[in-house]
């Protein structure tokens, strides 16, 4: 069996613990709310970035397929770098404006703090 592949249960081969129940990875992922649903946080960042300013959005709840959708037409609109990941999404550079302006037109619930 090579390394890439996996068992359902996770690479889990033997458990004796009588009680244990393999968790399946579409159990803890929730499912992503409604764009008019969402409260989306907005703000800048420049912490352990050199100097460098980032916008951050936080508060997205959904499957991370989804977020990572989301921060593609987002960077796509704002013509910058970024990514996704912890359930917030870093945009390159201050687009803070932006950012608001596409969530609004997009349907999100936004707010900008400073």
């Amino acid at each position: 069996m090579s390394k890439n592949k996996m068992n359902s249960f996770g690479g889990l081969v033997y458990s004796t613990d009588p009680n244990f129940k393999p968790q399946n990875e579409d159990e803890s992922e929730a499912e992503t709310l409604l764009p008019a649903q969402q409260k989306l946080v907005v703000r800048l960042d420049s912490k352990r970035r050199a100097g460098k300013v980032v916008t951050l959005i936080e508060g997205f709840q959904g499957k991370e397929k989804d977020l990572v959708d989301l921060e593609k037409r987002i960077k796509t609109y704002c013509g910058t770098g970024g990514s996704a990941k912890d359930g917030e999404i870093i945009i390159q550079g201050e687009n803070i404006l932006k950012i608001i302006q596409w969530l609004n037109k997009n349907g999100f619930t936004s707010v900008k703090r400073k």
